[in-house]
């Protein structure tokens, strides 16, 4: 499930790194939560 929401943060991030230029601190917030994520996704699988 995380690495799903992962992608799709991580597509989200691309596309609006690329079209929106203006929000780009905004932009970057979904980088961050798409690389929470991916953490959340590996620590959980361990435990």
């Amino acid at each position: 499930m995380f690495i799903v929401l992962f992608v799709v943060l991580l597509i989200a991030w691309v596309f609006g790194f690329i079209v929106f230029h203006f929000a780009s601190a905004l932009i970057h917030l979904l980088i961050i939560l798409a690389i929470i994520s991916l953490i959340v996704h590996f620590v959980r699988r361990r435990a």
